[in-house]
C-alpha cells in the first residue's frame, strides 16, 4: 500500500479500523504483553499476519504509532476531531509497539526482511586456544536474530562475505543502469568511510601482534 501520509483519502482505512476497533485493541493488548515478556519474534510474526489479513487495519494502526501530525489532519478533515483522537489514543497507550509495526510496515512498503538495525556484541578470551572470542547478536528492533560466537577472523570472514554481497549488489545495479536513491548512495559512502576507519586500526593491531613475541 503507498504511504497514507502521501494519499488523499486516508478516512477509508481508518474507517475499516473504527468499525472493528475493539477486536484491534484487543489484539494491541495482546501484542504488548508478548513485547513485555521479550517474545519479540511472535510479535513480528502477528503483525505480518495482520498485514496479509487486514491491510487496511494494519496501516491504520502504524501510522496513529508514529503520531504523524499530518495524518491525524487528514484524519480530521475526511472523518471529524473524534475519529483522529481515537488514534492519537492508540499512540499514547501502546508505545511500545510503535517499531514493531514500523518495522513490519517496512518490510512490506520496501520489500525488507528482518532489518537489522543493530548489532550487539561482547568479547572475552580463550586461553586453550589463545584467541578472543567475540559474542554477536544482530537486532532487528528488540528483535534478537540470531547469536553466534567465534573468533575474530571467523568474524571478519563474515563481515568479508557481507561486504562481497554488498558489491554484488551494486554491480548489478551497475551492469542494467538502475538507479540507486541518493539518501541509499549515501549512506554506503558513510558506511565505506567508517570500515575504512576500522580496517586502518585492524592494519596496526596486526602489525603490532606480529612484533610481540609468542609466549611458548
Amino acid at each position: 500500500m503507498d504511504d497514507v501520509e502521501g494519499e488523499e483519502m486516508p478516512g477509508a482505512i481508518v474507517e475499516a479500523f473504527l468499525e472493528r476497533e475493539e477486536g484491534v485493541r484487543a489484539l494491541l493488548e495482546e501484542l504488548e504483553k508478548l513485547t513485555i515478556e521479550g517474545r519479540h519474534g511472535a510479535v513480528r510474526e502477528r503483525l505480518r499476519n495482520l498485514a496479509d489479513s487486514d491491510e487496511p487495519v494494519f496501516y491504520t494502526v502504524a501510522f496513529s504509532l508514529t503520531n504523524s501530525r499530518q495524518f491525524f489532519g487528514d484524519v480530521e478533515a475526511q472523518l471529524d476531531v473524534t475519529a483522529a483522537d481515537r488514534l492519537r489514543d492508540l499512540a499514547e497507550t501502546y508505545p511500545t509497539l510503535s517499531e514493531p509495526f514500523n518495522i513490519v510496515r517496512t518490510e512490506r512498503a520496501e520489500n525488507r526482511l528482518n532489518p537489522v538495525t543493530d548489532t550487539s556484541y561482547t568479547v572475552t578470551y580463550h586461553h586453550s586456544v589463545e584467541s578472543p572470542m567475540i559474542t554477536y547478536s544482530p537486532l532487528s528492533g528488540d528483535q534478537q536474530l540470531y547469536e553466534s560466537r567465534g573468533t575474530p577472523s571467523e568474524v571478519l570472514r563474515v563481515s568479508t562475505d557481507l561486504v562481497a554481497a554488498t558489491t554484488d549488489a551494486l554491480d548489478v545495479a551497475l551492469e542494467n543502469d538502475y538507479s540507486v536513491n541518493t539518501e541509499e548512495l549515501s549512506e554506503l559512502i558513510d558506511r565505506r568511510e567508517e570500515l575504512e576507519t576500522e580496517l586502518s586500526q585492524l592494519r596496526d593491531q596486526l602489525d603490532e601482534l606480529r612484533r610481540t613475541p609468542v609466549e611458548e
